[in-house]
């Protein structure tokens, strides 16, 4: 006979478990048992304890290898870790350690219906910004577990997606300047005694590349004489909090080309740093050098960058954007001097073309809002010369 058990749970509230013996295993010859637990009345362990003795009697009973969320998770995730990078790994680990296991672990994974996801993806929308990529991820532990046999269908798809009425103020496609602002914004970094600095905003500026492209290059990705800078990887971090290197966002290297102005910047860069590292005890002649690196000429960690921008942007009362800001403040720009999508996209390195379209579609807003500014001047300019 099997004993219905108390016992509490993490968050104190009381709940209900049982062992029972399930016979033995033909192989090992020894004896096996499935342990239930996470019923909240001991009605409902009876319940369930009878339906397995019921099934064990009639010899139709299988041994679940997972029996809640958080066992099927244990087990997707070692596949899930082989199909992307380690930097993926590591963002999708703490998306389910702070919010999805919290909230789905403990559920028996055949007891999850439509009504419990309901309830955690509206918990998950009242206190996240990215609530849909949570409630995406959890969804993949079930559609593992359909594979697996252990549900019929997977509930997570029949949610009711909220909706957010007000979009957030930070929106990303503002997230850029104008030209006049980038003019501004380099001429104070200029003044600064961190050339590092300049160079590094200036190539972001000016090339399109995300901050981790420009993080990883080394001397042997600028080709000088071509003026053309190789992008075929990023710093990235990984496990343990650890930067390493790994290929770009879309798995695929680019060259672009460069202007003069920029190739010179870069050329004095060069032999800055020769000059500041030597006298740090380091030698930089290497073509695997790292273009930025920091004071024992390592990886320069990525918060860095965000601390040199808010300095300038403080210090000389700049309107604010992000590092990653500069990416979109050179698509922004290549659009506006008549660049084609297709030749954006390329640049860039986006794989997703809607990437680029929608930052062709707001900067093809705002040149309809040029153009009925210069309509509207036109038309006063015209009036006082008439009136004259």
């Amino acid at each position: 006979m099997s004993n219905i058990q108390c016992y509490k749970a993490k968050d104190g509230k009381r709940l209900y478990k049982f062992q029972i013996y399930i016979g033995t295993d033909p192989l090992t010859g020894k004896r096996k048992k499935t342990t239930r637990s996470g019923f909240k009345t001991k009605k409902e362990a009876q319940l369930e304890l009878s339906r397995i003795q019921l099934e064990i009697f009639k010899g139709t009973f299988t041994k679940q290898a997972a029996e809640t969320y958080q066992d099927v998770f244990k087990l997707w995730i070692v596949q899930y870790e082989k199909s992307v990078q380690e930097s993926t790994f590591v963002k999708t680990t703490g998306l389910f350690k702070n919010h999805i296991l919290p909230s789905l672990g403990h559920y028996r994974i055949s007891n999850i219906n439509v009504d419990v996801c309901q309830k955690h993806v509206n918990e998950w929308f009242n206190r996240l910004q990215k609530f849909r990529t949570v409630k995406a991820y959890s969804s993949k532990v079930l559609d593992f577990a359909m594979k697996r046999g252990l549900i019929q269908s997977n509930p997570m798809k029949l949610v009711e997606t909220p909706i957010r009425l007000e979009q957030p103020d930070d929106d990303g496609l503002e997230n850029f300047y104008t030209r006049e602002q980038l003019l501004t914004f380099l001429k104070c970094l200029e003044k600064e005694n961190n050339y590092k600095a300049y160079v590094f905003f200036r190539l972001l500026a000016y090339s399109g590349m995300r901050k981790g492209e420009a993080l990883a290059l080394t001397w042997n990705d600028i080709n000088f004489k071509d003026s053309e800078i190789r992008i075929n990887k990023a710093l990235s971090r990984g496990k343990d909090n650890q930067l390493y290197v790994k290929t770009t966002k879309n798995k695929k290297a680019r060259t672009i080309k460069m202007d003069n102005s920029t190739m010179d910047i870069l050329r004095n860069w060069r032999k800055k740093q020769e000059q500041d590292y030597l006298v740090l005890g380091y030698s930089t002649t290497s073509l695997k050098q790292l273009v930025f690196s920091n004071e024992v000429n390592s990886f320069l960690q990525p918060t860095k960058t965000r601390k040199w921008i808010i300095y300038v942007q403080k210090k000389y009362n700049l309107d604010k954007i992000t590092t990653h800001g500069l990416r979109h403040t050179h698509c922004s720009l290549l659009f506006e001097a008549g660049a084609t999508i297709p030749e954006v996209q390329e640049r860039l390195g986006h794989d997703d073309v809607q990437t680029t379209m929608n930052i062709y579609t707001h900067v093809t807003n705002k040149a309809k809002e040029n153009a009925i500014l210069k309509f509207v001047n036109y038309l006063d300019d015209s009036n006082e010369e008439t009136t004259e």
